[in-house]
């Protein structure tokens, strides 16, 4: 699973064809043994991460929505990946 991003001890990847257990684009983040999948409007779907580093997942997302479409599509259809800004 390779790491699209990386800020403020926040790891955030994205599975290759990664639509069996989650049928819609989503993405996973972890910060201190704590981990969560996100869906592209920031909502958590599962798991759990400190509510000041959700935060800042919930404004990345939305800063790079359209990117992280643009990479899910790539990433469904095993054509690779590119990493995002991170937040700074």
């Amino acid at each position: 699973m390779p790491i699209i991003s990386q800020f403020y001890g926040i790891t955030i990847r994205m599975y290759f064809k990664d639509n069996e257990q989650h049928k819609f684009p989503h993405l996973h983040t972890s910060y201190n043994g704590k981990e969560a999948v996100f869906d592209l409007e920031g909502k958590i779907i599962e798991g759990n991460i400190p509510m000041k580093k959700k935060k800042i997942v919930e404004a990345w997302i939305i800063i790079h929505k359209k990117e992280l479409i643009e990479l899910w599509k790539l990433a469904l259809d095993g054509k690779g990946y590119f990493k995002i800004e991170p937040l700074k």
